[in-house]
């Protein structure tokens, strides 16, 4: 019996619906200009899913995988069935991260990347825990681009200072980009997602500052609803959930 708890869902449409989110990346990728080795990465986001359900998308060619719950996330990288069935996972926290989760963040196993680095004391905490002798851990810093107070993240006035304390302060982790959530249900009929746009001017303000090319430091941003506009306006990784699993439970 898998040591893991399934949940009750269909998995039958997982492939197909990750041949339909795919390929509207390509698409939206052509639409820009990307050549296809340069595409976004698509990171599936399989928070309250069973193992069953990743599977089914790890069997279709996903590796990438995004977890919203730290502790639903610790469970499921340790399960001993994902170890066997999925063995190079690679997990992504984009959940909301404090302090005072730094011993349960490094208890999760196949950690690639954390995407919601949003100060300077988070950042510190990550670094002195992360284990020396292990590759640098992967991180972005999430900006927080609506202003709403429900949502986490930097000001976007301070995202500069947060990047530059990391690549100069932090050896063990390494900076992927800048990620935001952004308000949800834009009226893309009003023009561009204020949010993308804000993101896009923090990401142009940290490259020219310190020197980085663009091309160098990626943008997470774009979910079910927005994934296709995301990549349009720049976006280098998306968030895709609910269109590949269905709802959440």
């Amino acid at each position: 019996m898998p040591r893991y708890k399934i949940m009750p869902e269909i998995v039958a449409e997982i492939k197909q619906n990750l041949e339909i989110v795919r390929n509207g990346i390509e698409e939206a990728a052509r639409k820009r200009g990307i050549a296809s080795a340069q595409k976004p990465l698509l990171v599936a986001v399989s928070k309250t899913k069973s193992l069953a359900a990743i599977k089914k998308a790890y069997d279709a060619g996903q590796r990438d995988f995004g977890e919203n719950y730290l502790r639903e996330l610790v469970l499921k990288s340790n399960n001993p069935d994902m170890s066997q069935l999925c063995p190079d996972i690679k997990w992504h926290y984009i959940g909301a991260y404090q302090k005072k989760q730094a011993s349960t963040l490094m208890r999760v196993k196949n950690l690639h990347m954390i995407q919601t680095l949003s100060d300077i004391i988070t950042a510190n905490t990550v670094n002195t825990r992360w284990p020396e002798e292990k590759e640098p851990l992967l991180v972005m810093v999430q900006i927080n681009t609506s202003g709403e107070e429900s949502k986490s993240g930097a000001k976007p006035e301070d995202c500069l200072s947060i990047v530059k304390h990391i690549i100069d302060n932090c050896p063990r982790l390494k900076l992927s980009g800048l990620m935001t959530i952004g308000a949800f249900g834009h009226d893309y009929s009003s023009g561009p997602n204020p949010d993308f746009v804000c993101l896009k001017e923090c990401h142009s303000k940290v490259c020219k500052e310190l020197n980085i090319k663009e091309e160098e430091l990626g943008l997470s941003m774009g979910m079910s609803n927005d994934y296709t506009q995301a990549i349009e306006a720049g976006s280098t990784l998306v968030r895709v959930g609910s269109s590949i699993f269905g709802a959440r439970e």
